[in-house]
């Protein structure tokens, strides 16, 4: 088992703090110390022994301070967008072109909470102690942004068993909006970590709608914490394709806190080759007229595993409480695994809720229908399994940002039907 420790004066590498900064980040790093990588006896682990897979994939973990090459940046050319561009974790550059720039503000992020809350999760105490990049997003009051904005991070191809902690910010203003894709670029041939630690505050009405896309397969193990803060009447949408990565966890926080905030979580994906993928989600709702919506869905072959853990929270007060929650999943091989964990903790009355998990082989019939019509039984299985998975997608309003979705999913999925 690898035994991964590091030493405090790594600290000092990072950079100059306040002696409150620089407690605050021991702190944390002798928790991580104590505990370690997180494995299956922890709960919220239990589907993802995170030891064992750094332990079997990773002779060391170096960290990384030092600034990489910039590397040529391909711009999606198929719509028009802003940009930001964050290479290994840093803010290097950004455009808002098409926007008035005295209604944004973007920064590097600046750490200015040494709360002594203990946190339970190991990965979230290594961001605190380590993280030296990330940045800082904050759209005005009454702006709605007129492009997307897209967020290239790029990962190096000088990226080798190094870790990286970054801690992003992104708050949208009242009666604001903006819409996202992040667009992950690696071009890493070796296995690195990336551990994120994300805060998305939304004020009154605003909306944040964002998508989170892969550029192609790649060895990256990526984890992130997103914690995110509804106020009353706002919005916010994510639609989640995680296809690509070789080891992948979102751990997603969502506290609607205000009167008739709405949540609406989205996620497709398609395993293969001992791909490990979670999504696990706390939708606490603490105030009433809230709604939330999550729906998940995996296609898994050839030895990967899926993981879903959703867990609904209605607090006492949260009367009218409008929320859904389902699974589901195809498995296409003997050797592939989901597993999902729903649950719901409701404390109100008068509430909506369900949830619900499938899991199961392909239809046979649809699969023989489809080759009585003159398709191949690998034509007729990639056909299902992208209308399964493009469902998702179809909940994107944007054409243009559809299309070029569905493309890149479907090219996936070809490069994936190759192999076999």
């Amino acid at each position: 088992m690898l035994n991964f420790k590091i030493d405090t004066n790594k600290i000092d590498k990072i950079g100059k703090f306040t002696k409150e900064e620089k407690d605050f980040r021991i702190k944390n790093l002798n928790y991580f110390n104590d505990i370690g990588f997180p494995n299956k006896r922890n709960e919220d682990w239990k589907f993802s022994d995170l030891k064992e897979i750094v332990s079997k994939n990773f002779n060391k973990l170096n960290l990384k301070f030092e600034k990489s090459e910039k590397p040529k940046i391909d711009f999606i050319k198929d719509f028009e967008h802003n940009y930001i561009v964050i290479i290994n974790g840093e803010l290097v550059s950004s455009d808002f072109k098409y926007e008035e720039k005295n209604k944004i503000e973007l920064q590097t992020f600046i750490n200015d909470d040494y709360s002594d809350k203990n946190e339970k999760n190991p990965m979230i105490n290594l961001n605190h102690a380590l993280s030296d990049k990330g940045y800082f997003l904050e759209v005005k009051e009454n702006y709605k942004f007129k492009k997307i904005l897209v967020i290239y991070y790029l990962f190096t191809g000088d990226l080798d068993e190094n870790i990286l902690n970054s801690k992003n910010k992104i708050k949208i203003g009242k009666n604001s909006e903006l819409h996202c894709l992040e667009f992950v670029v690696n071009d890493s041939k070796r296995n690195f970590f990336n551990n994120v630690y994300e805060d998305i505050i939304l004020d009154d009405s605003a909306i944040l709608k964002n998508i989170c896309l892969q550029n192609s397969k790649s060895l990256g193990y990526f984890h992130k914490y997103s914690k995110n803060k509804l106020s009353s009447q706002s919005n916010l949408t994510s639609f989640i394709f995680p296809t690509g990565l070789k080891f992948y966890k979102l751990d997603l926080e969502i506290n609607l806190e205000g009167e008739r905030s709405e949540c609406n979580l989205q996620s497709a994906s398609f395993l293969n080759n001992n791909e490990h993928q979670e999504v696990k989600t706390r939708v606490n709702h603490l105030f009433p007229n809230c709604k939330s919506y999550q729906k998940v869905k995996n296609v898994l072959t050839a030895d990967s595993k899926g993981v879903y853990q959703g867990k609904i929270f209605v607090k006492d007060v949260a009367q009218k409480t409008d929320a859904y929650q389902l699974s589901k999943a195809i498995l296409l091989s003997d050797g592939s695994e989901f597993d999902s964990k729903p649950e719901l903790e409701i404390y109100a009355d008068d509430v909506k809720c369900s949830h619900g998990s499938t899991s199961g082989s392909l239809d046979k019939d649809s699969v023989y229908y489809l080759m009585t019509r003159g398709l191949s039984k690998k034509e007729s299985t990639k056909l299902l399994v992208n209308g399964f998975l493009n469902e998702v997608a179809d909940s994107i309003k944007s054409e243009s940002i559809k299309n070029f979705i569905k493309i890149k999913l479907d090219n996936q999925l070809l490069d994936e039907y190759k192999k076999h």
